[in-house]
């Protein structure tokens, strides 16, 4: 029998974090998480834990203590990754790809980390919400393609609130409860060619890939390309997105409990 897990026991949801050059309160360079990404996953009934970046062939044991993934955003994904929509990183660090001058904060340590909790989580099944960044990596890691930028300040999604359309019975329909949905979006990249068992479930009103799904996946997934987190405290439905991760999780926990 499995030692039963206490009620008042949270999942942990890993978060990993990010690089940032400075910091209003601290001296030195430092690692990030968005408060309101960890907020929106603890009044879900989970526990953020802040993982740090590391060596990608340590990610696979530090994520096996985890219930769920949250992939969060950030800067842009090293274009060399998905230059030839092979597998991530088949063509090669180094390889002579042209860069839009849109292409912000690459840093292939976080890269290497965020894709292989990626690959890591998606072979296991492990409950994985992805964000912005976050589908974007998802979709290289699958041998998918990215547009570098969208089209300048005119067509990209910064600083701006959207309508999406999303497909009817989709993971992220059923967590949203909606067909339509308000979305905060801050990117200026998006999804060109998704990935291996990548499924599209929202768009923008011109057609950008606004949600991924991997319909024959072994888990729980979703990705968006938008920040549910900006308006899950006043939205049911974007704060039902991080309820659904931890509802997973926890689903994940009490079925290893059982294996183990």
């Amino acid at each position: 029998m499995p030692t039963p897990r206490p009620a008042h026991a949270r999942p942990l949801i890993a978060l990993p974090q990010r690089y940032a050059a400075t910091t209003s309160a601290l001296r030195y360079a430092a690692v990030v998480t968005a408060r309101a990404l960890a907020d929106a996953v603890y009044r879900a009934g989970g526990e953020p834990f802040m993982m740090h970046p590391g060596p990608p062939d340590e990610a696979a044991e530090r994520l096996a203590r985890c219930a769920g993934l949250l992939l969060p955003g950030g800067g842009d994904v090293a274009p060399w990754r998905y230059a030839t929509g092979a597998e991530a990183g088949a063509a090669g660090a180094g390889t002579e790809v042209e860069v839009h001058d849109a292409v912000y904060d690459v840093d292939d340590a976080q890269d290497d980390f965020d894709l292989a909790l990626a690959r890591c989580a998606l072979s296991r099944g492990l409950p994985t919400l992805a964000v912005c960044r976050g589908m974007q990596v998802v979709n290289v890691a699958r041998g998918g393609t990215l547009r570098q930028d969208m089209g300048g300040p005119a067509a990209e999604h910064r600083h701006k609130v959207h309508v999406v359309r999303v497909a009817e019975g989709s993971v992220v329909g059923r967590t949203l409860g909606a067909a339509r949905a308000d979305v905060s979006c801050y990117h200026h990249q998006c999804v060109e060619l998704p990935g291996r068992g990548l499924a599209p479930s929202a768009w923008a009103a011109d057609g950008t890939i606004e949600a991924l799904e991997l319909p024959d996946g072994r888990g729980w997934f979703a990705a968006v390309q938008w920040h549910p987190e900006d308006t899950a405290t006043a939205d049911a439905g974007q704060q039902g997105l991080f309820g659904g991760l931890v509802r997973a999780a926890g689903a994940w926990t009490e079925r290893e409990a059982w294996v183990s």
